[in-house]
């Protein structure tokens, strides 16, 4: 050795041939700042082959260990310092894998062994090592800065080294031991969901250790999900005990309450919502005024009277950010006894409110509008069915007396009806988009098990509620901007440039135009009315909603590219959501001419934190909804079901079947007997050989030929194609098939892709 290594002897004993230590190569790196593997080896006058790739192997080593980083081709390392450690929260993969999640940069991707440290939802300390042949930057856990959560759901299991608590994604990869004599105490048996308390917490060398505080039922599935899935996604469910006695010491509204409000307990509001429905934050009215013109009451209830800043109330409010739903049970963000009760516009009788006063022209413009404190008193409760058999039938006797026997309430229904005649125009005009996309809802059995998976249908009452809703939102957002009020806005910003590409490309299919960067409303309108009668219609719209941007809350305003608003913000349901509660305190403080509320958080990070548990929300509710589709569908493995081809990737299609709305992935070594090549640009896979064609649309028939509970994923084994949507007609002579872009599908017979579509 020709090299002044303070290692050499420890490094002589543990290699014939041996190389710098570590500590040496960082010292020498520090030196140079930057260096290649080539000039490291001659720096230490390493011209041995064998001690050259050693050298290589160690900076491998040392890259994975987090002690350098490295860029470029070829490799510079240079050392790791503070500067490059940064704190994000993990996301683990079902796989076992998982990722470093960061606001401002890409996220960090992590091995199987960096995740023994860690579970979804941990915030640590990580450094990027280096990048791979994805080109993702893979990170090293520095340190574990806090942990979400230390009970967790799962179900109880043994091996040779005895018992552990196996959990469910997205922690499947980490068991926890328990002992024998805890397993014993409590009598739990192999295979029973138990909770567990962790005691130490793993490392990468050994699992964490817990003990079991509840052997759980397993007598109905759903129950437990939901259960396990609060957990896992960090989602309170349970009040403080002072905003219980908070809400619980609110009384029915009295003279004290009601003085200095406008009375409005003359007009014939009434509440529209589902049949299922049973907080009722929102109540409509509207009359015919001088000239043609119109005039519409938007009655909130005023959650804001109830829930004072900084309360207990107000505290476990923002913590939720929003309530949560699950197919068949809700996580309210304010307690039943306020959710369901006094902010609950429930029919005959009083209730505080929010008013938006809105005066519209014959011609759908707003003209003017007030914001106001009120009371009202709702004179019917009416359901979306009942009011969409209305305007077919108003003779119809099955409907109810509330509707019926109450011209107040009939003519302002029928106004209501005539006004979103109008308003529907001025979406039109303004080219808000409207996807043919189907949202469903699950019917349970008396036993708790799915009876049908059903489409939900959007009638004229939905819609009439839907544009009172948009009507009232745009003007409280006009209203928050014209007087630099402190509230949070609904963004929705346009595409960015890649994904117009891809829909640029994709138009193609249509011969339809579509800009490469900075698409308007108008652009998106095109397709949509080009494509909305095609069969593939739903198929096609989705690709469109997946193009779009996430909205989000946010201190500056916008706008909602959506909805096509130039501003836009949430007024309409502060019952469930905060950002809506945020509003009607700023709005009625300057209405009242008090005081804006100081609130013990920032404006920013309100944005953050009610956007994120947006998010969390919407991600749990998926999650369960596809644990119980993938739970229905373990009991039709070997059956056939009809069809269509939703999604189309390299490694296969997902197929969405036609009566249960259930997705699935047929993989590409199951679509035929030919070798396909994935065509990004037309969303196809063509065969080779044959010419056989699959895309977006296509009708076909398959079996389910398995279900993974861990992956959440569905597996269909393709049966055959009875239908080939329009665009997808194998024609001779066709060269836009010839010249865009083909990739070699992916014929791999390893695991199956996940069916769960990002």
């Amino acid at each position: 050795m020709s090299w002044n290594d303070p290692n050499a002897s420890s490094e002589a004993k543990k290699y014939d041939n041996p190389i710098p230590s570590r500590e040496l190569i960082l010292s020498t790196i520090n030196e140079h700042g930057e260096v290649t593997h080539q000039q490291l080896a001659k720096a230490f006058n390493i011209d041995d082959p064998d001690q050259f790739d050693a050298l290589g192997n160690r900076l491998k080593a040392m890259a994975r260990d987090g002690q350098v980083n490295r860029d470029g081709r070829p490799y510079r390392y240079r050392t790791v310092t503070k500067q490059d450690i940064v704190s994000g929260t993990v996301s683990a993969h079902p796989k076992g894998f998982g990722f470093v999640v960061l606001s401002d940069m890409p996220d960090l991707f992590l091995h199987e062994k960096q995740m023994r440290w860690v579970f979804n939802g941990d915030t640590v300390a990580a450094v990027g090592t280096s990048t791979d042949n994805r080109g993702r930057t893979e990170g090293r856990i520095v340190d574990v800065v806090e942990r979400r959560q230390n009970n967790f759901i799962g179900t109880l299991a043994r091996d040779e080294d005895g018992y552990c608590v196996e959990l469910g994604s997205p922690n499947n990869h980490q068991p926890i031991t328990v002992t024998d004599d805890n397993v014993q105490a409590l009598n739990a048996k192999e295979g029973a969901p138990v909770k567990v308390d962790i005691i130490d917490w793993p490392n990468q060398h050994e699992f964490g250790t817990g003990k079991i505080t509840e052997v759980l039922s397993d007598d109905n599935d759903r129950e437990l999900i939901i259960e396990t899935t609060l957990l896992n996604y960090d989602i309170p469910s349970d009040f403080s005990e002072a905003a219980l006695k908070q809400a619980d010491d609110y009384q029915e509204p009295t003279e004290k309450d009601i003085k200095g409000r406008t009375d409005i307990r003359h007009l014939p509001l009434v509440t529209i919502d589902g049949e299922d429905a049973r907080d009722f934050d929102d109540a409509v009215f509207a009359e015919k005024r001088s000239g043609g013109n119109y005039r519409v009451v938007v009655a909130i209830a005023d959650v804001s009277y109830y829930v004072t800043p900084n309360s207990p109330l107000d505290q476990d409010a923002y913590e939720r950010g929003t309530s949560v739903y699950f197919p068949h049970r809700v996580i309210p963000m304010l307690p039943e006894v306020l959710s369901n009760g006094l902010c609950s516009l429930n029919p005959n009788l009083d209730r505080l409110c929010m008013v938006a006063d809105i005066k519209i022209s014959r011609a759908g413009k707003v003209t003017g509008y007030e914001f106001y404190p009120s009371v009202m008193h709702s004179q019917a409760r009416l359901t979306y069915n009942q009011v969409n058999d209305y305007l077919v039938n108003p003779n119809d006797k099955r409907l109810p007396k509330s509707l019926t026997g109450n011209k107040d309430v009939k003519k302002s229904v029928d106004t209501l009806h005539q006004l979103y005649e109008l308003l529907l125009k001025k979406r039109e005009e303004r080219h808000a988009m409207e996807f043919e996309t189907v949202e469903t809802y699950i019917k349970f059995n008396e036993k708790g098990g799915i009876e049908a998976i059903l489409p939900r249908t959007r009638g004229d009452s939905q819609k009439l509620i839907e544009e009172c809703m948009l009507l009232a939102n745009t003007c409280a957002a006009n209203f928050a901007l014209k007087h630099e009020l402190p509230v949070l806005y609904r963004n929705h910003d346009k595409p960015d440039n890649e994904k117009s590409m891809r829909i640029h490309e994709y138009a193609k299919n249509f011969g339809l135009p579509f800009p490469e960067e900075n698409p308007t409303q108008a652009d998106y309108q095109r397709i949509i009315e080009a494509t909305k009668d095609r069969p593939d219609a739903i198929s096609i719209h989705s690709m469109l909603l997946r193009s779009m941007m996430q909205a989000n809350y946010a201190p500056d305003n916008i706008g909602h590219f959506g909805l096509a608003y130039d501003e836009y913000s949430h007024f309409t349901s502060p019952i469930r959501r905060y950002p809506d509660l945020m509003l009607h305190r700023a709005i009625k403080a300057k209405v009242t001419n008090s005081q804006q509320p100081v609130m013990d958080f920032s404006l920013e990070g309100a944005g953050t934190q009610t956007s994120d548990t947006e998010r969390r929300a919407e991600k749990a509710s998926r999650y369960v909804e596809s644990w119980l589709k993938c739970h229905y569908m373990t009991d039709h493995v070997g059956e056939e079901f009809e069809g269509v081809v939703t999604t189309v990737t390299s490694f296969g299609l997902f197929v969405t079947l036609t009566d249960l709305y259930i997705d699935g992935l047929v993989h590409i070594s199951n679509v035929g007997d030919d070798f396909f090549v994935y065509d990004e640009q037309q969303q196809q896979l063509i065969g080779k050989d044959k010419g056989t064609l699959f895309g977006l649309g296509d009708s076909v028939k398959v079996k389910v030929a398995g279900v993974n509970m861990d992956l959440l994923q569905i597996d269909f084994d393709l049966k055959a194609k009875l239908q080939s949507s329009a665009m997808n007609q194998s024609k001779k002579g066709q060269p836009k098939k010839e010249q865009s872009k083909k990739t070699p599908a992916k014929r791999s017979s390893n695991r199956r892709g996940a069916a769960k579509k990002s």
